[in-house]
């Protein structure tokens, strides 16, 4: 037996790495949420669940809380399975690389660090290379999308064999009735520059005819800064009756803004998946959003092949106002996204289809020989 005992070979359990804020109702994020249906989920596919999270300024961590992560991975038996939250374990590899041929390490990759918006260029193209050097120390990726997994594999010469696709779920949710004129617009998302609030608002400010308004769900992410320069920007555009900024909503208070919700409006420059997309179309609820990344694959299509929602190319910012003008000028337009948007919510897989696969991805790498890494 070996430091806290070997892992029992017909033992299924994974330790699961997560950042502090996981469960902070105040920064709430698609990545945590994922984080926390998966843990949950997890259970019911045969595997019992430790996790384990950890303070710090992910993924730049202060010298204490790097080691705290390897004193967590030095303790762990060996051939225990291991799942790290990207935002923890890729931006570290000097704490993976000694651990990767005892434990059996797996990294989920919400986002590839240098695509957050924003980075300085030397920043970017550090965080790149630490993820590169931490994700092949990994026996398993696992990326939420299609698209991610394309990138990752091609962008760090991964085999292909190592990579595996776990897209986020959906709850079932009530129908949106939606409004005849559909005016009101609704962007979930944090307040962070890649999720493209400014130029969303941009966009808004050439639409003068409808009586739209746009309600703004998400915190300030890690630069309350940013989000008072929107606010700013909202005076400057004159747009202070029609937009509003709600503040980190969940639970009943988010289901209540998807309740009063026409079309979901999301302009960002990066997104591996879109989570907020598939929630809208979980009720009924078309959408507008920058055809970036894995955006075009958690949108889908209707039984019928129609598009439930209108897709414009990120770098044309006349595009975005075009079909806000689009959707509030033409009532039949509105009236097939709707019927698309609820075709699709019948497609919508749920939490235990994520849960299940990255269930399989685990057990391949529990079976997979060491020498093979």
């Amino acid at each position: 037996m070996t430091r806290s005992g070997a892992a029992r070979a017909g033992e299924r359990t994974v330790h699961v790495v997560l950042p502090g804020g996981v469960d902070d109702p105040a920064a709430p994020s698609g990545g945590n949420t994922y984080d926390r249906r998966v843990c949950q989920g997890l259970p019911a596919a045969g595997w019992r669940v430790r996790p384990h999270a950890l303070p710090g300024a992910w993924p730049r961590p202060a010298a204490a809380d790097r080691a705290e992560l390897a004193r967590l991975l030095a303790e762990l038996p060996d051939g225990a399975v291991v799942l790290l939250d990207g935002l923890v374990g890729c931006g570290v590899p000097e704490v993976l690389r000694p651990e990767a041929a005892r434990l059996r390490l797996a990294v989920l990759v919400h986002l590839p660090l240098a695509d957050e918006t924003g980075l300085d260029p030397r920043e970017a193209a550090d965080l790149d290379a630490r993820e590169r050097r931490a994700l092949h120390a990994a026996g398993a990726v696992v990326v939420t999308s299609a698209w991610a997994a394309g990138r990752i594999t091609a962008h760090h010469h991964l085999p292909l064999a190592r990579v595996h696709i776990a897209r986020p779920g959906t709850d079932p949710a009530p129908l949106a009735p939606g409004s005849d004129p559909g005016t009101a617009l609704l962007c979930v998302a944090a307040l962070t520059p890649r999720k493209g609030h400014r130029r969303l608002l941009d966009a808004l400010a050439t639409v003068t005819g409808p009586p739209w308004h746009c309600t703004f769900v998400g915190g300030p992410g890690g630069d309350p800064g940013y989000a008072a320069q929107l606010r700013d920007h909202v005076d400057e555009l004159g747009l202070g009756n029609r937009i509003r900024f709600a503040g980190p909503r969940t639970g009943g208070e988010l289901e209540a803004h998807y309740a009063a919700a026409d079309l979901l409006v999301l302009a960002s420059y990066a997104e591996t998946y879109g989570m907020v997309i598939t929630e809208a179309l979980a009720r009924g609820i078309p959408v507008l959003a920058t055809a970036v990344d894995g955006v075009p694959e958690a949108l889908g299509r209707a039984p019928d092949g129609t598009p439930p929602g209108l897709l414009v190319p990120a770098g044309e910012p006349a595009a975005l106002s075009g079909a806000l003008r689009d959707w509030l000028g033409d009532r039949a337009l509105r009236h097939r996204l709707r019927e698309a948007a609820r075709g699709r919510r019948a497609m919508l897989e749920g939490w235990e289809m994520t849960s299940h696969s990255l269930a399989e991805a685990l057990e391949r790498l529990r079976h997979d020989p060491r020498s093979s890494r």
